[in-house]
């Protein structure tokens, strides 16, 4: 019987491992509200899964990312060309996108943020400053990444990228999801739909209200 309370210990701790190690599966959208009726039911926590027998090599194939990015036509000089489940449908339940980013001379690509991956970024054309804020208190972690280097961005944390050269620059990122998402922290906040109160925002910053309506109308 003195071995009853060691078996004893053992089986709850066992069941405590097993209850601990449920979880549940990482949101792949911003949200995904319950409906009791399927049948008008739209989306599930990613995309539906194709029938196996109709699947094609084309389905796991995307082509482009040799192409250079129209940074022209960006106020910031920057362009990103996102392959996620919506362009390479294999992608779908793999956790794992892909992205090109060009920059013109001082392009930017501006503080962001990834709700639902971790970003890998190999630059591999001119020189980035990049850096990403940490949670409080807000900590900047800051690095100068030339050709061939490689930094990577925790999920959900503010980062950038910026093309500190005279000469184009290009990187390539990896995003630990199938759909990573983006908040582009300057259009959130003054571009939002519709807009966020101004005195809400004056008070937040620290700003006149007339500066808060100019910061508005620019997005």
């Amino acid at each position: 019987m003195k071995g009853v309370p060691y078996v004893v210990t053992v089986t709850i701790l066992a069941l405590a491992f097993t209850l601990a190690s449920a979880y549940d599966p990482s949101p792949l959208q911003d949200f995904c509200v319950a409906i009791n009726n399927t049948d008008s039911a739209v989306f599930v926590n990613g995309k539906f899964c194709k029938d196996p027998a109709t699947v094609t090599a084309s389905d796991f194939f995307f082509p482009g990312l040799n192409i250079l990015g129209n940074t022209a036509t960006s106020k910031l000089g920057s362009t990103v060309n996102l392959v996620n489940v919506d362009k390479l449908p294999g992608l779908n339940t793999l956790g794992i996108s892909l992205a090109r980013l060009d920059f013109a001379p001082y392009g930017l690509n501006p503080p962001h943020i990834h709700p639902r991956g971790t970003e890998l970024l190999v630059v591999m054309e001119g020189t980035l400053l990049v850096g990403f804020v940490t949670s409080n208190p807000n900590e900047l972690l800051t690095k100068v990444l030339n050709k061939g280097d490689v930094f990577v961005f925790p999920i959900g944390l503010i980062h950038f990228q910026f093309n500190i050269g005279q000469t184009n620059a290009v990187a390539f990122a990896g995003l630990s999801s199938q759909n990573p998402g983006l908040i582009t922290i300057a259009n959130a906040v003054f571009g939002s739909n519709p807009p966020i109160n101004p005195d809400v925002l004056a008070k937040a910053f620290q700003l006149d209200k007339n500066v808060v309506d100019y910061l508005q109308k620019q997005f």
